[in-house]
């Protein structure tokens, strides 16, 4: 008997126009965040279609902003498939992006684009475009995907300019990476040595990385096979953030108040009102105070060696920001807490590495970061900074890393005595909650970020300063981003603006502490050592001096 199916209809795609480059941005799942982020957009759309235009081509928006949602962002990875099966498959595509957007709405449509793809963003600090775009570029880079890169302040610049024409004429551009250098053959050092042996006791001893709900905020690059991390002798324990949740519910206040009284004893203040949706109150503190406890008692439960929260989303709909426990966690000096039954304090004068939005490459550098520091006498405590904006000053370029309040009160020049807590904008953080806010102190840093390409691990790191401004240049900075958020005044050594964003593979940068130029190179030198001991490719990026004696 013969039977007959009703076979699907494949749809075929219209061929692109000549000379036409299609566009479209992606957004956030968060309604609250696109309203305010469209205008930037709309002036991105604006420079690119200039210059676009003056070079004979012309552009053709992907979809048509929604006058009901009051914006033109794709909102969600379904609605980011259909867009693309409009787009002609062979069409040179732009993938213009003045905010923070979740790159997974557009992943699925560019892994089977064929024509050439361009990801550009504004150069500027307001809205975080050029996170969105390093995140963006950090999936395209893990999925194989080629694509081109480029930003501008305001379309005039040359760099801008020449990169388009560039890339319309043979659809790809290359940036210069002559700061990058593989790791030479290491000599016999004591931190050669060092970082062996800790990496050999990593192999032998295993890790267990905690993550609560994978996937932040569409991060397709923050998420590394367990076949990648287990090579590495790091596992996961894949938790639920309602775990969380419900823990925090068994936490008393009398426990919670416990550790707000520590952090004023401490001198930390916090900018109180009453207003739950706009101010910082003493209720969303006590559950932050919660959190911490309870994240705390859950990574003692599983015995973990590090710690993520998801947050965003979910989380951000049920309790205050997640941001005042991460830095806590990273800190060795904290508020105690104990088991349950009061019987041990946990990770008492430790620091429990914390790898804020559940970033998996953040998770593995912070673990390797806290053993190696930890074994050096150093601070260990990092930060897991977005790689925000950046302007000249004073002859030098000075970056602004800028994460949403977790950054470790250690790394206030003066502690907890600099720590403010801010509330979080409602535009991210409908819930509140506080942020550790303050100014990062002068120093010698470590700078990495650990990233999948070519369906491996790698490792990209070098050396910087993070350098003290003028208070008023401090002020509009942060003023110019978010000036509720911790800043990180930074000076790559060896790297310039455009080097490092046509080079970084993330929206995130780890930055780590050391005790004065010297040690920092000992450091970097025994940290390179580790990973590439692990079988993780090691890139040197700038200046950098590794020990030879």
């Amino acid at each position: 008997m013969t039977s007959t199916y009703q076979m699907p209809a494949l749809r075929e795609k219209t061929p692109a126009p000549e000379k036409t480059v299609y566009l479209t941005p992606s957004g956030d799942s968060r309604e609250s965040a696109n309203l305010p982020a469209w205008p930037y957009q709309q002036e991105l759309e604006r420079l690119v279609t200039e210059v676009i235009e003056a070079a004979g081509w012309s552009v053709q928006r992907a979809f048509e902003p929604d006058a009901e949602f009051g914006h033109g962002f794709i909102r969600s990875q379904r609605m980011g498939i259909e867009v693309f099966k409009n787009i002609p498959a062979d069409a040179p595509l732009i993938v213009a992006t003045a905010n923070w957007q979740y790159s997974h709405h557009v992943l699925a449509g560019l892994r089977s684009h064929r024509g050439p793809v361009l990801t550009v963003a504004n150069f500027v600090g307001a809205w975080p475009g050029l996170v969105g775009l390093l995140n963006l570029n950090g999936g395209l880079t893990k999925m194989g995907r080629e694509y081109s890169s480029l930003w501008t302040v305001d379309g005039s610049d040359d760099f801008f300019r020449d990169g388009i024409a560039t890339w319309l004429n043979t659809g790809t551009l290359e940036h210069d990476a002559s700061h990058v250098k593989p790791l030479p053959a290491l000599p016999e050092t004591a931190e050669v040595q060092l970082g062996r042996a800790l990496a050999d006791q990593l192999l032998a001893d295993k890790a267990i990385i905690g993550i609560f709900d994978e996937g932040c905020m569409g991060m397709y690059n923050a998420i590394i096979d367990d076949e990648m991390l287990n090579a590495l002798g790091i596992y996961k324990e894949r938790l639920s953030q309602s775990a969380l949740w419900a823990e925090m519910q068994e936490v008393t206040d009398e426990e919670a108040d416990a550790i707000g009284t520590w952090l004023t004893d401490a001198g930390m203040t916090f900018k109180l009102g009453t207003d739950e949706a706009t101010e910082l109150t003493e209720t969303q503190l006590r559950w932050q105070y919660k959190m911490y406890i309870a994240a705390l008692r859950i990574s003692d439960d599983f015995g973990l060696d590090a710690v993520g929260i998801q947050y965003q989303q979910g989380m951000k709909d049920v309790a205050p920001a997640s941001d005042l426990v991460e830095g806590l966690l990273n800190n060795v000096q904290r508020p105690p807490v104990t088991s349950r039954d009061g019987s041990r304090v946990l990770w008492e004068g430790e620091a429990l590495p914390n790898f804020n939005e559940v970033d998996e490459g953040v998770a593995v550098d912070a673990l390797v970061t806290n053993r190696l520091w930890t074994a050096m006498g150093m601070d260990p405590a990092t930060t897991l900074h977005d790689v925000r904006w950046g302007e000249e000053y004073d002859g030098q370029y000075v970056w602004v890393w800028e994460i949403s309040g977790s950054v470790p009160p250690s790394h206030f020049a003066d502690g907890y005595k600099g720590a403010e807590g801010w509330r979080q904008g409602p535009a991210f953080f409908p819930a509140g909650g506080s942020t550790i806010n303050g100014i990062s102190k002068p120093g010698e840093i470590v700078w990495s970020r650990v990233y999948v390409q070519d369906e491996g691990l790698h490792v990209d790191m070098g050396r910087g300063t993070v350098v003290d401004l003028p208070a008023e240049e401090t002020q509009r900075r942060k003023d110019a981003t978010n000036p509720e958020w911790p800043i990180a005044s930074v000076v790559l050594h060896g790297v310039t603006r455009d080097q490092f964003m046509g080079r970084h593979k993330a929206n995130h940068a780890q930055l780590v502490y050391a005790d004065d130029a010297d040690t920092a190179d000992r450091a970097l030198t025994a940290k390179a050592a580790f990973f590439d001991r692990l079988g993780v490719t090691v890139h040197l990026c700038g200046d950098v001096s590794l020990v030879t004696d």
